[in-house]
């Protein structure tokens, strides 16, 4: 009697674990949006914004509606690109949570935490000076050059790493054709290419809703490896290289307590985890003025 009641505690056990609900996050760029092809569709009060952002709010609620066709679950959606205010939420699908504004420590993964069992990076672009990616930068025009633990990243790898330190796999990433070769040489991930560069201000676009049934396939493919997918591994201390637009900001960076000085334009900074480097990072680029 004792060997069938652990069995079925046993059982139990594995159903509920097979039945968790699970709890995603989506971290929304603007630049690697299918059918986005021009710096004015992704500008504020800019030629066709207003069609980005129904763009950008259609990719997600793609994505999101793979996602709950298999069941519930819990999905978080943040707002990562510019001011961090283009989604139409209203228009976002009800079942969501959204982050808005740029005004957050974290910015592009800001609420994401260990809970979660993945994380998708929709819309991306390729890191700062990368040839024939489309609107590639990292962070902002003022970075010329970001390096975690000796290797250079982009926005995509800088996330990548703060979610591997809290142990969140990315399951999906989808932006132009460079973006997504420069993601897979640093983690294994699904991808989906929406558009290739033609230099760094134009673009070969995917029809949008080829996109849709792109990012729809790939993320129901994604949702079963969850659980399978390893996070990126990241160590703590976590040393990063920051090389800024001019000498000046570089100089303001120093006053940072325990900043260092590499060169001219580059200043470095050992922090005791990602959290602590991801939060400067984005003071050197973001909020640094003078």
């Amino acid at each position: 009697m004792k060997k069938l009641f652990h069995l079925l505690i046993l059982i139990g056990t594995s159903v509920a674990a097979q039945t968790k609900t699970p709890h995603l996050f989506i971290s929304v760029d603007m630049e690697g949006i299918g059918g986005i092809g021009t710096s004015a569709m992704v500008s504020t009060g800019s030629k066709d914004y207003e069609m980005g952002r129904k763009l950008m709010t259609a990719e997600v609620n793609a994505v999101v509606a793979a996602i709950l066709e298999a069941g519930p679950a819990q999905i978080v959606v943040n707002d990562s690109h510019g001011d961090m205010q283009n989604l139409l939420h209203t228009e976002l699908d009800p079942r969501v949570e959204y982050i808005q504004s740029n005004i957050k420590p974290l910015g592009m993964v800001q609420g994401l935490d260990g809970t979660f069992d993945g994380i998708f990076f929709v819309g991306y672009h390729a890191m700062a000076g990368t040839e024939n990616g489309f609107l590639a930068h990292t962070g902002s025009g003022n970075v010329k050059g970001l390096w975690i633990n000796g290797v250079e990243v982009g926005e995509a790898g800088l996330n990548a790493h703060f979610a591997g330190s809290i142990g969140v796999p990315v399951l999906l990433a989808s932006g132009d054709k460079t973006f997504t070769e420069e993601i897979k040489k640093l983690i294994p991930v699904r991808v989906v290419v929406t558009k290739q560069a033609i230099g760094a201000a134009a673009a070969k676009l995917l029809h949008p809703e080829t996109v849709r049934k792109e990012l729809q396939t790939q993320t129901r493919a994604a949702l079963k490896d969850i659980g399978k997918v390893k996070p990126l591994s990241v160590q703590g201390p976590v040393e990063f290289r920051i090389k800024v637009d001019n000498p000046t900001r570089a100089d303001v960076a120093m006053s940072i307590p325990g900043m260092k000085r590499v060169d001219g334009y580059t200043v470095a900074y050992q922090a005791a985890n990602m959290e602590e480097a991801y939060k400067l990072i984005r003071v050197v680029y973001k909020y640094l003025s003078w």
